[in-house]
């Protein structure tokens, strides 16, 4: 059964089936660019999704592009109007755009990028702040901004921690395209698939997902960024402490004593229906 997104968008297609969110960038005359109102609708949509996993009515989201691609990076209408901006303009409209960005990379539940035709300049920032992105095996991905004469600021810190420094020096300074399976090999995408499988690798994913505890699921991805910067002695406590907490709670219990029982536990013991 589809659910309509209570909150009214302009810009996007935001639906629930089962526990799964899909969001569609619905932008395609554009090629699904960025504009000050998608950023603002994308911001609102990421809150409204951050409420529902807290009520527990949401485990996965999805993110998707509407017609022959993800997502071009900015509107040229919108680049044509920030031409004339002072700096202090193009300061707020950067700092909402990071806020965004944040807001998706930081929702407490897995979010997966559905990448077709291209992912360019913010599009190929938008699949970074997805936890696992799914590519059709002709997509297209630029860290474009270069070729403009600027350059791919506020994506940075969420294309780093996907590609690393030394695949950023080539593609950040060159502003050069590159392909999906350029985009795995530095970690930008995790699957690549015929265009046609698509759908059934996402499902896939869905599938793996929610055969996890989604409490656990929250956990380990707010520990991913707490332990990176850190050495293993320097992490050691952090690490335990976590551990130590997910076992005696109420999900880690479930899941050990189901593992022991040799039966499911039971956040998997209802019928979900997330996949299409």
């Amino acid at each position: 059964m589809d659910h309509s997104d209570p909150a009214t968008y302009q810009h996007l297609i935001a639906e629930r089936r089962g526990s799964v969110r899909y969001l569609t960038l619905n932008r395609p005359d554009v090629r699904n660019a960025f504009n000050e109102h998608v950023i603002a609708e994308l911001t609102t949509w990421a809150a409204a999704t951050r409420e529902a996993a807290a009520r527990g009515d949401v485990r996965v989201a999805v993110i998707a592009g509407a017609g022959k691609m993800f997502c071009a990076g900015a509107d040229v209408a919108w680049m044509s109007k920030t031409v004339t901006y002072t700096e202090q303009d193009n300061l707020r409209d950067a700092a909402a755009m990071s806020r965004m960005f944040a807001a998706i990379d930081e929702l407490p539940l897995p979010v997966i990028g559905r990448v077709h035709g291209a992912a360019l300049g913010g599009g190929a920032g938008l699949a970074a702040v997805c936890d696992i992105v799914v590519a059709a095996e002709d997509t297209v991905f630029g860290f474009t901004e270069t070729k403009l004469g600027i350059l791919p600021a506020v994506i940075s810190p969420f294309a780093l921690a996907k590609i690393g420094r030394s695949a950023a020096r080539e593609l950040f300074l060159t502003g050069m395209r590159f392909s999906a399976a350029r985009a795995k090999e530095i970690g930008l995408a995790h699957a690549v698939v015929p265009a046609s499988d698509l759908d059934a690798a996402v499902d896939g994913y869905i599938g793996e997902l929610l055969g996890a505890g989604p409490q656990a699921i929250a956990a380990a991805k707010a520990l991913i960024p707490e332990v990176w910067p850190r050495t293993a002695a320097d992490a050691a406590a952090i690490t335990s402490a976590a551990i130590a907490k997910r076992r005696v709670s109420p999900e880690g219990q479930e899941g050990l004593r189901a593992f022991l029982d040799r039966r499911k536990p039971n956040w998997i013991a209802d019928k979900d229906e997330g996949p299409r």
